[in-house]
């Protein structure tokens, strides 16, 4: 906190300069003195730290997709069946579990060349969100009681070829938006009239999008879609692919 108590120092003595330099001539009058910053009082501060997580929830987790190459670094020419089907036996840097699918689901995954009413993939978007000037892939794929899995990839490489999954969640999702480069996913909340709204980012250390803001926000009692007309098209490769 120390940078803000030096900023309103300065405020304070270029205020006055211009009090000194003004007179009465131009009829400023001080506003006296600005308060000060406050320092965050430390709760229990001999409480020793903890030193491992007590939970994973996956947060930059990674996982190079088998098989798979993009034609010239560029995202839009994958299929996104063939990458959700390659991304089955894809191994992650670490093994946190939140990367798997219900059995159902892989099912549904492996069956859609097959049975493509019943494929789960759902069509693709295309969003910069690591800031590069590149397209990622972003796919979701529906669950069993209106669960969402959001996948991530993107093409890497010294020549782009490779693709790497660079986000992997799953929720009860109301929504998936795009904010800025951010994902916001919104989840009801067990308290009536709240909602979840984590934001996924991209992270350039560990090349990966890590949910950088995770909040519990009161829910308007009428909430009016005013969005709809300014949400992006999926693709048609999709339906296309399957």
């Amino acid at each position: 906190m120390r940078p803000l108590a030096v900023r309103t120092v300065a405020a304070a003595v270029a205020g006055l300069a211009l009090l000194s330099g003004c007179g009465s001539a131009g009829g400023l009058e001080s506003a006296g003195e600005a308060p000060s910053a406050v320092e965050p009082a430390r709760l229990w501060p001999g409480l020793p730290p903890a030193s491992a997580a007590p939970y994973d929830y996956g947060e930059g987790e990674t996982a190079k997709i088998p098989g798979i190459t993009v034609p010239g670094g560029d995202v839009h020419r994958l299929d996104p069946v063939a990458v959700t089907q390659a991304g089955l036996k894809a191994k992650t840097n670490r093994d946190s579990g939140l990367d798997e699918l219900p059995d159902a689901t892989v099912r549904q995954i492996r069956a859609c060349r097959t049975a493509p009413d019943a494929c789960p993939v759902l069509a693709p978007y295309y969003f910069d969100l690591t800031g590069d000037g590149r397209d990622e892939l972003v796919l979701g794929i529906r669950m069993p009681e209106r669960q969402l899995a959001v996948h991530a990839y993107r093409a890497d490489g010294a020549d782009r070829s490779g693709l790497t999954r660079i986000m992997s969640t799953s929720d009860a999702v109301i929504s998936v938006e795009l904010a800025g480069k951010d994902l916001i996913l919104r989840a009801p909340s067990v308290i009536s009239g709240y909602e979840y709204r984590t934001a996924w980012s991209w992270d350039e250390r560990q090349q990966a999008m890590l949910a950088t803001r995770d909040e519990i926000l009161r829910v308007p009692e009428r909430r009016e879609d005013t969005d709809r007309g300014r949400t992006p098209s999926p693709s048609d490769s999709a339906s296309a692919a399957r």
